[in-house]
């Protein structure tokens, strides 16, 4: 069991298909497969040796993805770091993985010289620059691949339950959390996610967000596992995202909720654009109805969602059950189970909300280096999300929210997703993220900050007030609007809600 002899199978049987394109790069699988070939020898050179933790400091390119399979057909884990990583967070992830080696580019050479000192795992040979060149302290990563042979490496026997990455958390503050997730997890992302989503062989897949997270196996497994053609991006781009659908005649995308609405809301947008297209998945956060009803109007007969945690446990929405279930996030993949308990760990009925747990084949086997978190999310054998929902008669999911983003407002559980599907119904909303601040009387109370499809569409005090006069019940209404030109996101386009609910209730009476 090795994922990166995925890379190999297709070279063979598949020479000519086309598996890779990124900007000028159009890779067949057999010339990608010598490149991961070359790399893996190249690193076995500098004394890499099985389990080796490898650390990747990029932005989305092919050596990020060379990197991927490379590592994994020596038996070493790769660490993708998020890029916003910086200083003191940087140095305490690399140290907590027990990083050896690290890929980067330019960019984070003065980062990574100022802290090397205190990377004592690290040696002075293996910091590798992807655009290198006489950089002092930093080694070419094409010229050391360059000298290496393309041959298979040979000699490495690999398990399946041997680990294959660690993923750590998208926040950029807090102690390090590294999700383990083994070969045997990674070829099942492949199988299930192929099946779940109609892929093919002929399927053409194009990403556009950080791949260093792990939301994009979600669509780099099943690619490669079929030897489909993979395109992706560097980021995220509206305009030109549209026009290499219409170029490339792509089959399968995802996106978060903040994509599709800017995809939306494109001059450029019009469905023949984006006729090819077979799926079009949202994950990463909740997806508003407004937004749900408008893209399926458009590109009918495509929509999936999916709802999921690094940790290992999905849900999804398949798009020939949308028309019936449109508010579900649909149901566990094959061979998963899914529980809804209440806070005494007992079954709650179809209808009444509780904590979702799952467990499934893609359940990790656990926090690197951190067996009490492990221990407290997973329990007997499921995984335990913090998230709220519920299920209907026939099983399907329905999120309510996440337990920490609950707000207790006069005893009251207030529920911020409810009033965000309010809020985006308003013509000038573009985006809404309700969250709780502190109240001296209340204990916390909603507030709101949205962004506007155009400036001074709609004033703070007017948008309050509708808000409040369309919301369900006298507990939802809002104390507060702020208008934002832009919300704060991590690199996985994740709105950080935190950041806001920090920023805001220090701009906020809390007398109400």
């Amino acid at each position: 069991m090795n994922i990166g002899d995925l890379f190999r199978r297709h070279a063979l049987y598949r020479p000519d298909q086309l598996a890779l394109i990124f900007q000028e790069q159009r890779l067949t699988y057999k010339a990608f497969n010598r490149e991961i070939n070359r790399l893996a020898n190249a690193l076995l050179a500098l004394g890499i040796q099985k389990g080796d933790k490898i650390a990747t400091i990029l932005p989305n390119c092919a050596e990020l993805l060379e990197t991927y399979w490379a590592v994994g057909k020596i038996g070493a884990v790769v660490v993708p770091t998020s890029n916003l990583l910086r200083g003191a967070a940087l140095k305490t992830l690399l140290n907590d993985s027990d990083t050896v080696l690290v890929i980067t580019n330019r960019d984070f050479t003065d980062t990574l010289a100022a802290i090397r000192d205190d990377l004592p795992a690290i040696g002075a040979d293996r910091f590798l620059l992807i655009d290198g060149g006489d950089v002092p302290g930093f080694q070419d990563y094409h010229a050391l691949k360059n000298q290496a042979a393309d041959h298979e490496p040979t000699g490495i026997a690999i398990a399946p339950d041997d680990p294959f990455n660690i993923m750590y958390s998208s926040g950029t503050t807090g102690l390090p959390k590294g999700i383990v997730h083994t070969h045997n997890i990674r070829a099942w992302y492949g199988t299930s996610f192929a099946s779940a989503f109609r892929m093919t062989p002929e399927s053409v897949t194009m990403h556009a967000g950080a791949i260093v997270f792990n939301g994009a196996f979600v669509d780099l497994m099943p690619t490669f596992f079929l030897g489909a053609t993979y395109i992706l991006l560097p980021q995220f781009e509206v305009e030109s995202y549209i026009a290499t659908i219409e170029r490339e005649k792509v089959t399968h995308i995802m996106l978060v909720p903040a994509q599709i609405v800017a995809l939306l809301n494109s001059p450029n947008f019009r469905p023949e654009r984006l006729a090819s297209l077979e799926m079009l998945l949202t994950l990463g956060a909740p997806l508003h109805m407004e937004h749900k009803e408008q893209l399926n109007a458009l590109l009918p007969g495509r929509f999936y969602e999916l709802y999921g945690l690094t940790e290992g446990f999905i849900t999804v929405l398949d798009k020939e059950d949308y028309a019936a279930k449109p508010q579900s996030v649909g149901v566990p993949l094959p061979f998963s189970d899914m529980r809804i308990l209440d806070i005494d760990g007992r079954d709650v009925p179809a209808g009444e909300v509780g904590e979702i747990c799952g467990r499934s084949p893609i359940l990790m086997p656990g926090y690197y280096k951190r067996p009490d978190l492990t221990a407290q999310t997973i329990v007997d054998g499921w995984l335990h999300s913090g998230d709220l929902g519920y299920v209907d008669d026939d099983g399907f999911l329905y999120l309510v929210d996440r337990v920490k983003d609950m707000i207790i407002s006069g005893g009251v559980n207030v529920y911020p997703k409810d009033i965000e599907e309010i809020v985006v119904q308003h013509p000038a909303v573009s985006e809404a993220a309700v969250f709780g601040i502190p109240h001296a009387k209340w204990g916390e109370t909603p507030v709101a900050a949205v962004t506007l499809t155009s400036p001074d569409a709609v004033d703070a005090e007017t948008l309050k007030n509708w808000i409040n006069a369309n919301v369900g019940a006298k507990f939802q209404r809002v104390s507060a609007v702020f208008i934002m030109d832009a919300f704060p996101r991590n690199v996985a386009g994740k709105t950080l809600k935190r950041e806001m609910r920090d920023k805001f209730s220090e701009l906020t009476d809390p007398q109400g």
